[in-house]
């Protein structure tokens, strides 16, 4: 059946003349030669793989992706998928895509793939023969293709970057999947969140600069449609429904620190109130979702396995006792009173280009502790951003202080652009070189550690 899904009897077959597929699959599935050998063999990585996918990569080792891993039954089916996809903000916009992009794509014998924000598959759409051969290397509704759980792919580094990749063939972690090529684009909300994501898939004509324009166009197409949406709402105007206006009890703002090593902590008219990880978790994703939550959504965004809507009520109801039964509105769960997080002041700092202050509030990760996969995106969103501003500032103080911390202490990029601040005759400038060549010594060394990996 994967023949059906690729069109090719092998990866490199009609490659479009000067795209040097051929060797790049070639040096990919070196790579994973390597990779199953493990040890020294592999800090030749870096020479075989494109930068942004040697970061996959090596983000999915680090989080014990298994690359022979084989389809298992794990995902959202049936009527649960069904309400999930009914009530996303993607299915707004698919009568756009399926105009855009489903007809054309699709009438060429290539697949389209709809995401949502954390990688989750909504709808998978081609030739019956096609999509099935789709799901046997992986590509089936209510599947996550998030980089955390499969590995290096084109929708999961469109989630976690958010940026619009291609990966061709090999270079997915999964063994799996390498008769695959696939172009993805990001969909983002009127409010620059990410919304979902748009992939073309298929065999080795994927791999062209026209498909991927393809598919970015439709992306920004169906973000248009989404604002568009969002004004006419707007305009239609009214008061709120009673259910969604802030309740008369709340004097003040609430507000919610959430980073950092501590307890998470909600402020209340200035009583602070010592949340337990749940609590802290559903009130972030709720001040960070301002439409509001359906129970299907919430779950997934608290655990992907078998979080049920039982489970979701119970949560909600002890929250309720300890915040007040004013905060929430229900169906969807929702926030009816103003709450700021230490995560909103840290972003905007951030947009603002105030990098001395986002380094100030960054006090740590987002609710180090939490395994919800929509706290692990805030997370590494927060991170992401935050680091690339420091490398980007350039300013010594704002090096010192990330590098001094828990985040920046081993971060070796860092701590070469700190250097690059300090005067070469300078103590400073001494330390900070001595810490580069413990860092180097230590690389090689995690190396080393890793020659188990195959076994």
């Amino acid at each position: 059946m994967v023949s059906n899904l690729t069109g090719d009897n092998r990866p490199g077959h009609r490659v479009e003349p000067g795209t040097q597929l051929g060797a790049l699959e070639a040096y990919a599935a070196q790579a994973h030669g390597y990779l199953s050998v493990g040890g020294d063999q592999l800090n030749q990585l870096p020479g075989l793989l494109r930068p942004l996918v040697l970061e996959s990569w090596l983000r999915s080792l680090r989080g014990g992706v298994d690359p022979m891993d084989i389809l298992d039954g794990r995902g959202l089916r049936g009527s649960d998928l069904q309400r999930y996809r009914d009530n996303h903000p993607i299915a707004a916009v698919m009568p756009l895509v399926d105009k855009l992009l489903l007809q054309d794509a699709t009438g060429i014998g290539l697949i389209v793939v709809v995401a949502d924000q954390f990688g989750r598959v909504l709808s998978v759409h081609g030739n019956p023969d096609r999509v099935e051969a789709a799901a046997e290397v992986g590509l089936r509704e209510g599947d996550d293709l998030s980089e955390r759980r499969i590995g290096t792919n084109a929708v999961g580094l469109v989630v976690r970057t958010g940026r619009a990749t291609w990966i061709h063939g090999p270079e997915h972690f999964l063994h799996r999947m390498h008769q695959l090529t696939g172009a993805a684009a990001p969909v983002h909300d009127p409010d620059g969140r990410l919304a979902g994501v748009l992939m073309i898939a298929g065999g080795v004509r994927v791999a062209r600069p026209e498909i991927l324009a393809l598919v970015k166009a439709a992306a920004t197409a169906a973000e248009m449609d989404l604002v568009l949406s969002a004004v006419r709402t707007e305009q239609r105007g009214g008061p709120r429904p009673v259910a969604d206006r802030p309740a008369a009890r709340t004097t003040g703002r609430l507000a919610l620190e959430v980073l950092g090593l501590g307890q998470p902590q909600l402020s209340v008219d200035g009583e602070r109130i010592a949340l337990s990880q749940r609590h802290a978790e559903i009130l972030l994703l709720l001040a960070e979702h301002v439409e509001g939550l359906s129970a299907d959504h919430l779950a997934l965004l608290l655990d992907d396995t078998d979080l049920d809507n039982a489970t979701i009520r119970a949560a909600m109801s002890r929250l309720r006792s300890v915040v007040g039964p004013e905060v929430f509105g229900s169906r969807p769960y929702r926030l009816r009173v103003p709450v700021s997080t230490d995560v909103e002041a840290l972003r905007a700092a951030l947009d603002s280009g105030d990098v001395h202050s986002a380094v100030h509030h960054y006090t740590g990760p987002v609710l180090p502790r939490s395994t919800a996969p929509g706290v692990i995106d805030i997370r590494d969103e927060l991170r992401v951003r935050l680091r690339t501003a420091v490398l980007r500032s350039g300013d010594a103080a704002v090096l010192g202080r990330w590098t001094s911390g828990a985040e920046g202490r081993d971060d070796a990029a860092a701590w070469v652009a700190y250097r690059a601040t300090a005067d070469r005759d300078s103590a400073l400038y001494a330390q900070i070189e001595a810490k580069i060549r413990v860092l180097d010594r230590r690389i090689g060394a995690d190396a080393t550690q890793m020659q188990r990996f195959g076994s």
